[in-house]
């Protein structure tokens, strides 16, 4: 049987929260040689280009959304902070955050899962959070995403809140917060599938826990795992089952734990997406190592046994051959694209009749595929390296292009000098085929 450990949240208490100092220093980007999710302050050297932007006391340094326009990609609006039609600080206490991994939950509204989260920045701990979760039904993104108001007797409003606090968002997963023990726990893949008791669907997360920051694009995880939700993102559970503890070891562990293996360090930040076709049966997850400078491998499980690793398959790198423990897949071989990998999102494209997949730590690049393991194709730039310094690209659902109702692509990227996320739309019709 799984054990599962339960974190609800209305249970975060103010001993975790109020533990250590946040390893990101979103509220002015002080110097301090750490960082949040993006793990790299050159991004923050970078990216003051355009944005105008000034820290203040409460509300932190977002500056006027950058004005990017080419015949390729436009910005659209911010999604979240102080500056964004959707007022974050004053609605949900978020005056900077970053990634946005989103996802439908089954039932057509798009869930959002953010990584370290931060409030009033005058006040002591700045109101961090590890990770906060955002709902929207809106379908149109040409003029931004519209995030409703938050209701504590709703789980399908604009956020997770309490009677206590309705303008506060709430945090999803804990974590110790001390630097080199655990500093955040961090979102990195989300998906829906059907519910395995029950009609409905579930919600399932994949996070990465965060060690310790490093330098720019280097950060060091303890383990990923898996957590859900039977209440539309209300309350999580991580399965600890689904831990992939990330260490340079390689042996068989008592009875009863999962072995330990280096090839777990191919999975500490994942995508998931979902099979076409000839594939249609297998929900497929991209994995990477910690940081921005790993390779991209690939899993395959079928929906029911998301949280049993032990039914997974793993990519070799020959052909449509798979082995069936992380333990067997091959040195040098096994990649999908060669590194670096950052962040990354992965979805079929009607549009395109093809596997498209977004990353990017300073421009944004898209590379497509026909199968999930490829051959995937060189990359091609959507949003140019320098120009508004981007990180994090995490498509969105209700997106035209992924929807087979147009060529439109939507996603968030995040933005370290300002970090906060805003809304990207590429035209997709420009991507070679």
């Amino acid at each position: 049987m799984a054990c599962a450990l339960t974190v609800s949240a209305t249970m975060v208490g103010a001993s975790l929260l109020g533990t250590g100092t946040a390893a990101a220093s979103p509220c002015g980007n002080a110097s301090s040689g750490s960082s949040g999710s993006s793990g790299s302050l050159d991004l923050g050297s970078l990216g003051g280009l355009g944005s105008g932007s000034s820290s203040n006391p409460s509300t932190g340094p977002q500056g006027a959304l950058p004005i990017y326009a080419t015949n390729v990609s436009r910005t659209v609006a911010w999604v979240t902070g102080p500056r964004s039609p959707n007022l974050t600080f004053s609605r949900f206490t978020i005056s900077g955050t970053d990634l946005g991994v989103s996802w439908d939950n089954g039932y057509g509204q798009t869930l959002m899962a953010f990584g370290d989260t931060f409030g009033d920045c005058s006040v002591s701990g700045q109101q961090w959070r590890h990770n906060v979760l955002l709902r929207t039904d809106d379908k149109n993104l040409t003029d931004g995403i519209t995030v409703p108001d938050a209701d504590p007797t709703s789980t399908t409003s604009g956020s997770v809140v309490t009677a206590d606090r309705p303008t506060y968002a709430q945090q999803l997963i804990s974590a110790v917060g001390f630097q080199g023990v655990e500093v955040t726990t961090i979102p990195t893949a989300a998906i829906s599938l059907p519910r395995p008791d029950g009609p409905g669907f579930r919600q399932y997360m994949n996070y990465m826990s965060v060690r310790s920051w490093g330098s720019a694009g280097n950060w060091v995880t303890n383990f990923s795992a898996i957590a859900y939700s039977d209440d539309n993102g209300q309350t999580w559970t991580t399965d600890t089952d689904t831990i992939l503890i990330n260490a340079p070891v390689d042996f068989e562990l008592p009875e009863g734990w999962r072995p330990l293996d280096t090839n777990n360090g191919k999975f500490q930040q994942n995508a998931y997406f979902r099979g076409h076709g000839a594939d249609s049966e297998w929900v497929y997850q991209l994995g990477t190592p910690n940081g921005r400078f790993g390779a991209a491998f690939l899993a395959r499980f079928h929906p029911d046994d998301i949280l049993d690793l032990d039914k997974y398959q793993y990519w070799t790198g020959t052909g449509d051959v798979w082995v069936d423990t992380i333990r067997e897949i091959p040195e040098g071989t096994s990649q999908i694209v060669p590194p670096p990998v950052t962040e990354v999102s992965v979805s079929w494209s009607p549009y395109l009749n093809k596997y498209i997949m977004l990353d990017g730590d300073n421009g944004i690049r898209i590379r497509t595929a026909d199968k999930p393991e490829g051959p995937w194709s060189s990359a091609f730039t959507l949003v140019e390296p320098g120009a508004v310094v981007l990180y994090g690209p995490m498509m969105l659902p209700q997106s035209p292009a992924l929807k087979g109702t147009g060529k439109e692509l939507y996603f968030n990227a995040s933005r370290w000098s300002d970090y906060n996320v805003m809304l990207v739309q590429s035209d997709l019709s420009k991507v070679p085929k």
